[in-house]
C-alpha cells in the first residue's frame, strides 16, 4: 500500500526486480524476499511514487525496468 496526495494505492513489485536490483538470490525463502524488500524500501517507495504520479490511472506494478538508471 502506498499513500500519496491523499490517495491510497495498492501495488506490487516483480520478483525479478528484487533479484536484479536489490540483491535477492534466486530460489530463496519468503523471509529473505521480505528482507530484500525491506532493505530496498526507500528506493522502491520513491520509484512507486514517481510511477503513481506519472500514471495515476494505471495499476501500480514495478518491474526491473523501473529501477534501471535513466
Amino acid at each position: 500500500m502506498l499513500s500519496i496526495r491523499g490517495c491510497d494505492a495498492e501495488g506490487a513489485i516483480a520478483r525479478d526486480a528484487l533479484e536484479d536490483h536489490f540483491w535477492l538470490p534466486r530460489s530463496v525463502d519468503p523471509a529473505h524476499t521480505l528482507r530484500a524488500f525491506e532493505n530496498g524500501r526507500k528506493r522502491i517507495v520513491a520509484v512507486a511514487q514517481r510511477n503513481l504520479l506519472a500514471r495515476p490511472d494505471e495499476p501500480l506494478w514495478l518491474s526491473a525496468n523501473d529501477f534501471m538508471a535513466k
